[in-house]
């Protein structure tokens, strides 16, 4: 699968452990020049690159999704990390784990906006 990680979600530790699984990912903690897109151009990004954007910013990104539908904008899936701190890399590994196994395919994540938070992580 193909991840793009907001800025608040830690490629070294998140991203790294799901490169180990064999997903491509990238980090705008890691691109400086990516760092200080807005979140509307972050998803225009992920959607570019056919990534699913995880994303701690459950302030702003369900507006910009209502947008998007309501403009029928196409995205590859977004999973709201909410709740969770983003030191629990492990929390959250587990948590996009289970959305995975839930949804398997890329086809199954466009326009798909999933919640991750502690109690789906600990299912």
């Amino acid at each position: 699968m193909r991840f793009l990680l907001d800025a608040h979600l830690s490629g070294p530790n998140v991203g790294r452990r799901l490169e180990e699984d064999g997903h491509d990912v990238r980090a705008l903690d890691q691109e400086v020049a990516l760092e200080r897109l807005g979140d509307d151009r972050v998803l225009a990004l992920a959607a570019e690159e056919e990534r699913i954007l995880l994303t701690q910013d459950v302030h702003d990104f369900p507006a910009i999704l209502r947008e998007w539908a309501g403009a029928q904008r196409s995205h590859a899936g977004v999973i709201l990390v909410y709740g969770i701190d983003h030191s629990e890399f492990e929390l959250i590994i587990r948590g996009i784990l289970r959305w995975l196994e839930l949804y398997p395919e890329p086809e199954s994540w466009i326009d798909l906006a999933a919640v991750l938070d502690r109690d789906f992580a600990s299912g």
